[in-house]
Formats: C-alpha cells, structure tokens, sequence
C-alpha cells in the first residue's frame, strides 16, 4: 500500500459577524481549506461531501462535483487552497466530510476530513 496517494487536509473556520443574524437564528462561517499533495504523483478532486451539524443535533449533507465550482489537479509536492462558507442555525457546529479523488494512474480514492467546529467566538472559553 505503499503506492497510495498521500494528501492532507488542513481547515481553518471563522465566524463572519457581518453577513450573520443570531436574531433570525442564521450564523455564517468561512472556512479555508488547503490540499496539499504528499504523494508522488498527480491527484485531482473529482467530488465533496460534507456532514454539517448544527448545535441543536440537525444533520445537513451536501455534496457535489469539485469545490467551488473546479475540480483541481494537484500535483506532487503541491497544494490547493479555497474558501468557501456554511450557514447554520446555532451559534456552535460541526462541519466533517471526505473528498473523492483520482490518480494519475486512474484509482479512485477517499481522503477523510476530520471534523472541525464552527463556533462564535464569544462562547469559546
């Protein structure tokens, strides 16, 4: 297994008071994640899924072709960032998913993205 594609995934999540309404229960993040291909040949995210929780417990699934609206290659030693934004009802969740990608060589594979919290920042402790 020592062939298989290495890629690691780092997020970073904000809250963005401006475009957010705690008073009609809408709290807006952004959040920043940067692929970076470990591996030593090309990769290309064919597909997202994302499991988004919201504080209450109410589950959301998205998932779609790429990520923001490309379908990036990348090629070893290199990364791709983006940034993209969910919007949940509560003022702390939990965002978690995986990518579906494809080598060089044509093998499909899953990359897991860990779970990330989407908090306010006044109710961090």
């Amino acid at each position: 297994m020592s062939n298989s594609p290495r890629v690691c995934v780092q997020v970073q999540s904000i809250y963005i008071e401006s475009q957010s309404a705690p008073d009609d229960e809408r709290y807006v993040f952004a959040y920043t994640i940067t692929i970076r291909n470990l591996g030593r040949i090309p990769v290309q995210l064919l597909k997202r899924y994302w499991l988004i929780t919201n504080g209450n417990g109410r589950a959301t699934e998205v998932q779609g072709e790429g990520v923001v609206g490309v379908q990036p290659h990348i090629e070893p030693g290199g990364e791709y960032q983006y940034t993209s934004g969910a919007v949940i009802e509560t003022p702390l969740g939990t965002m978690q998913g995986h990518y579906e990608m494809i080598d060089a060589q044509g093998e499909t594979f899953r990359i897991a993205i860990p779970v990330f919290r989407l908090a306010v920042p006044t109710l961090i402790h």
